[in-house]
């Protein structure tokens, strides 16, 4: 099965935490939080949503910083996924 994202939403899966620092450091908390970066997996249309003109920022591929406490958590095929408007989405990583 495939996501299709409708409107100004987008598709994201999500990066795995870092347990341990570039140095060697070994972080032992960093299971219990979500990292907020994830990889834009697909991208809806954009289009006219609640009467404003939405042209779409981000693309497949991109690695992006998100809101913490948005989007909708989806489990497809034993993958988990993040649906979150495009206005959610902070930031781009390059």
């Amino acid at each position: 099965m495939k996501l299709v994202p409708l409107g100004d939403r987008v598709v994201l899966k999500q990066v795995a935490a870092e347990k341990t620092t570039k140095s060697g450091i070994v972080l032992p908390g960093s299971e219990k939080e979500k990292p907020q970066q994830a990889e834009v997996i697909a991208v809806g249309p954009g289009g006219v949503v609640d009467g404003k003109e939405i042209i779409m920022q981000v693309a497949v591929g991109q690695v992006v910083i998100y809101s913490k406490y948005s989007g909708t958590e989806v489990k497809l095929d034993g993958e988990e996924y993040i649906i979150v408007k495009q206005n959610d989405i902070l930031a781009v990583v390059e």
